[in-house]
């Protein structure tokens, strides 16, 4: 692994009584995509203002390159940041927006001129160069927005929600579009989100936070697979939870040649996905079977979601089913099929997840 390009060391950041960064340590490595994620308040935003400069830690220190910036102001460190709002100037054209920052640094005409015709190319500007924000779409001015913050070359650029204000088709659009460019331009993006699909989409490596604190850090499939404790479970994706002390003795002895002896407080998790639905349990191996009656389902196109509850048990089971499974099944309200789990996808997951400020 490359040296970080931008480090957190135990950062922690208090309001009053709140804590609200608890000895975050955080590594960003040259060309990465690194995604914050985490539920509104858990700390999230925070940290990337002091990346940014525009909140001071009251402990810790972070690195940029190696050399503390901790004591820098935002305009002196080589880091820029996306804002949620965009704040474009609408009196300039998209091209004098993207060329504002250059100017007020004293570059010289044909610098400015290569930098801003060559970042907009980047990001599909060229075109529409000349207009004035009020003349482009929720898409376009976004990507005038990142123009405006990558012309300036920097180290590391932090993106606060960028996507958030653009409806759902738009937004997934704007997904690959903000890969590419940050492909194009080779440099670290650090991007806070909310959004669990838009992380896992985007970034190389996730940081999942809760009340202050990183709960986990790891690949979008580490994250999702293998979450590291229950807050992560639970928070990314949808997870069927089975508390073990809960589940009837028929499932425990399907698992227990698995996972052996677990005590009450355990809890399994397995993602809807990786269940599947079948008339009978003749010819099904790995993993047990256990009888669940169908309730609701919900039909996606791509795929089905079948809300189901154990027959022994009554535990609820989410289920979902690709359009291929959904079709060759169509499992009906009421009826009573076979469930089948995978070992190979189940996760054993501690409790945890969260520290009270």
């Amino acid at each position: 692994m490359t040296t970080p390009i931008l480090e957190g060391e135990a950062l922690t950041r208090r309001f009053g009584a709140v804590t609200a960064v608890d000895r975050v340590d955080i590594a960003v490595h040259p060309g990465e995509f690194f995604g914050l994620l985490g539920p509104s308040g858990c700390g999230k935003t925070t940290l990337l203002r002091m990346f940014a400069g525009f909140e001071r830690p009251d402990e810790g220190r972070i690195l940029v390159d190696g050399a503390d910036v901790t004591g820098l102001k935002a305009n002196r460190r080589p880091l820029n940041m996306m804002f949620q709002s965009y704040a474009l100037f609408p009196h300039m054209t998209v091209r004098g927006n993207v060329a504002y920052g250059l100017e007020m640094e004293r570059l010289d005409a044909p610098q400015i001129d290569r930098r801003v015709a060559g970042i907009l190319e980047v990001t599909g500007l060229t075109a529409l160069k000349d207009r004035k924000p009020h003349e482009l779409s929720g898409g376009q001015r976004q990507r005038v927005a990142l123009a405006r913050a990558l012309v300036k070359k920097p180290k590391v650029l932090l993106l606060d929600e960028p996507l958030s204000a653009l409806d759902k088709g738009l937004r997934e659009q704007m997904q690959v579009e903000l890969k590419r460019a940050q492909r194009d331009a080779g440099i670290a993006f650090v991007v806070v989100t909310h959004d669990q699909e838009e992380a896992l989409g985007l970034a190389d490596r996730v940081a999942v936070m809760d009340r202050g604190r990183v709960q986990q850090t790891g690949s979008p499939r580490e994250v999702y697979d293998e979450p590291a404790n229950l807050f992560v479970a639970r928070f990314v994706g949808t997870n069927n939870l089975l508390v073990w002390s809960e589940l009837g003795a028929g499932l425990k002895a399907a698992l227990e040649p698995a996972f052996g002896h677990i005590p009450g407080d355990k809890t399994l998790a397995i993602r809807p996905e990786r269940i599947s639905l079948h008339r009978s349990a003749e010819g099904l191996v790995d993993g047990p079977r256990i009888k669940v009656r169908v309730g609701e389902t919900v039909y996606h196109g791509a795929d089905l979601i079948v809300a189901a509850e154990t027959a022994e048990d009554r535990l609820p089971l989410t289920i979902r089913l690709g359009a291929s499974a959904a079709d060759a099944i169509r499992p009906r309200l009421g009826e009573e099929l076979v469930a089948h789990f995978f070992y190979d996808h189940m996760r054993l997951v501690e409790a945890g997840g969260g520290h009270p400020p």
